[in-house]
């Protein structure tokens, strides 16, 4: 009987159908012990004789490849891969799979609710309050603000149809990849990086995180920003360098921050020592609808890959040739 290790938590706390699918095709199953995202150690001490891990964020090296004797399939619930070593699957002959469409919708909502939050300082006002302080902060609208959107894929493209239908009258754009045609609409630019920095309002970041993006805003990024400036990263960890960030926000060089991804998860670092700064626990995804959606499909194509089902969500070749180029890069 074929066993699958979940180590993504939470699973199937709102939505019974992911395991209910594997229970329904007698595939045994454990869900992740410990609770909370893994320690590479951790899984490594955990994945021997499984063949399906339908894993999350935690990292999936060459390392746990090694002593996962039996793995034949990386399910992953949700889009980044910066976690998996997929060179090494490749290697050993192990397939991954994503669900790349799933969180978007979700992590759309939060960037959004993340902008109001911040131009109207709702979190400082909520800390005061609960200190039995009453102050009234002055804010900003929202479609009075420049918004740089930095990276225009499923979810930041998505954000950038929200801002535009709420009005907003001008909105920077980067991607290293793509373009967003000219005829979308007028309030729309395309502009580097750096003159996102040096203009925008708000920054929002929808990257993945590799080589290139891997601590793409320091200090030296910060204080091209406006004193005024909002930075919101619900993203990757690791594109932002945290200590940095700590120190320009302490010392109000920008306005203020909203982080919901971090270098190491669970966090436990020195921003949560800053009012200035909103910190979430990686929920971007963590609406019911979507995230069951994301354990749905994950758990749908692991079903399909251990009852000979031809797959639907495989991780595309391109994917491998960026770890390809991250890698050389790496190595430069």
């Amino acid at each position: 009987m074929f066993k699958v290790l979940i180590t993504t938590v939470p699973f199937g706390d709102k939505d019974s159908r992911p395991l209910d699918l594997l229970k329904a095709n007698n595939i045994n199953y454990i869900i992740n012990p410990i609770g909370r995202k893994l320690t590479e150690d951790e899984l490594v001490n955990m994945v021997k004789d499984f063949d399906v891990i339908i894993a999350g964020t935690e990292k999936i090296s060459a390392k746990v490849m090694e002593k996962s004797t039996n793995l034949k399939m990386i399910s992953r619930v949700g889009i980044g891969l910066d976690s998996v070593d997929l060179l090494e699957a490749e290697r050993r002959g192990i397939i991954v799979s994503y669900t790349p469409d799933a969180p978007a919708p979700a992590v759309v909502d939060l960037t959004m609710g993340l902008m109001y939050t911040l131009l109207r300082k709702v979190h400082e006002s909520n800390i005061q309050m609960h200190q039995g302080k009453w102050h009234r902060y002055f804010g900003n609208r929202l479609d009075d603000s420049i918004i740089g959107i930095i990276g225009v894929g499923r979810v930041g493209s998505k954000v950038i149809k929200n801002l535009l239908a709420l009005g907003c009258k001008k909105i920077l754009y980067y991607d290293k990849n793509v373009k967003i045609e000219k005829e979308i609409s007028d309030q729309v630019t395309y502009v580097t990086k750096e003159y996102i920095y040096q203009n925008a309002d708000i920054i929002s970041l929808h990257l993945p995180l590799d080589s290139i993006t891997r601590n793409m805003i320091t200090g030296n990024e910060i204080k091209m920003m406006k004193k005024t400036t909002f930075l919101i990263n619900t993203s990757r960890g690791g594109i932002v360098n945290e200590q940095d960030l700590y120190i320009a926000l302490k010392d109000k060089i920008i306005s203020g921050a909203a982080i919901d991804v971090f270098h190491t998860e669970p966090y436990d670092g020195n921003l949560v020592n800053l009012d200035n700064c909103i910190l979430t626990a990686h929920m971007g995804s963590m609406t019911i609808d979507c995230r069951t959606r994301m354990e749905i499909e994950a758990t749908e194509e692991a079903v399909r890959f251990l009852t000979n089902k031809p797959l639907e969500s495989v991780v595309p070749q391109e994917e491998y040739n960026e770890q390809i180029f991250s890698s050389s890069n790496e190595k430069k």
